[in-house]
């Protein structure tokens, strides 16, 4: 089975980002064995099946019938030496271990809180089997008990949202190439905390003055919000995740989006039209195609 065709933003912090039990946990999840990044899209895709083929069905993975938190449920994470993560002179990352708790529980009640946003009446009635005001509160009640007010990952499927390559250096990215149904296949960015706030909120400035508040400039404001939630000695990881599997060798070396990104905010910045429409729409033609796939499948 492949893997889900996931892209991932996530933060690693310092363990002295954490209150010393949370900490002592993950401290104690590092020595037992993190996540590889290869495993993630598959063990998060577990644990919701488990939780919705138990008996009776779990609102949320990781917690009990009643929305307890299960007391076996497991504290997956990441791992992350500050070593792998390129850093400006004004930029400091670590110490490490850095770590990345999956949050899989308070993501996925993030998500149940938006699909009772958006979603009809009769929708609702069939997916959950509870009445959707109590979905609602106890959804919000694990959200509310988060470590610093956010989740450390926040992922999107079938495709990458442009303004995320802002916060990258088009220069420093991680390419392993392997068969595409090989889990070590992967194109990420390891970003420092401070200069991935830098460059967000210098985009967000250019792109807000170019096109106004909604749109891109409102993704990158809320990214921008995002990461001031955690420790400014963190890293910011951009990882193109399961897409891998929808891209051959060739297109992977040759994707130069986070250099198109970052060449509209220049165009932007000096009012080059033209450099705008024609970078953009590369990256429409790259990702439109991508996005494509779902619908092909």
């Amino acid at each position: 089975m492949p893997r889900p065709f996931s892209a991932y933003l996530r933060v690693y912090e310092p363990l002295s980002a954490f209150d010393a039990e949370l900490a002592d946990r993950l401290r104690q999840a590092v020595a037992d064995g993190p996540l590889s990044r290869a495993e993630v899209g598959d063990r998060e895709r577990e644990l919701w099946l488990r939780s919705q083929l138990a008996t009776p069905p779990r609102l949320l993975p990781g917690e009990l019938s009643d929305g307890r938190p299960a007391p076996n449920a497991p504290l997956d994470v990441l791992v992350l030496d500050p070593a792998e993560v390129p850093t400006s002179d004004s930029a400091t990352v670590g110490p490490g271990p850095l770590v990345c708790p999956l949050d899989l529980r308070p993501r996925s009640a993030a998500a149940l809180v938006g699909f009772l946003s958006t979603s009809s009446g009769v929708l609702k009635a069939a997916a959950l089997t509870i009445p959707a005001d109590i979905a609602r509160t106890r959804a919000g009640a694990v959200m509310a008990e988060l470590h610093g007010g956010a989740v450390h990952v926040v992922s999107t499927t079938w495709t990458v949202p442009l303004p995320w390559f802002s916060l990258v250096d088009p220069d420093s990215r991680h390419v392993i190439l392997a068969p595409r149904e090989d889990g070590e296949r992967q194109v990420a960015w390891r970003i420092a905390m401070a200069d991935a706030r830098r460059r967000v909120a210098r985009a967000h400035s250019v792109v807000r003055e170019s096109l106004g508040d909604n749109g891109p400039a409102r993704v990158l404001k809320d990214t921008g919000r995002w990461l001031e939630h955690f420790h400014p000695h963190s890293a910011v990881e951009l990882d193109y995740g399961g897409l891998v599997q929808l891209l051959d060798d060739e297109t992977l070396l040759e994707d130069t989006s986070a250099q198109d990104v970052h060449a509209i905010v220049d165009a932007m910045e000096s009012g080059d039209s033209d450099e705008v429409a024609s970078r953009y729409e590369q990256l429409r033609d790259f990702w439109g195609e991508l996005a494509g796939k779902e619908r092909l499948g």
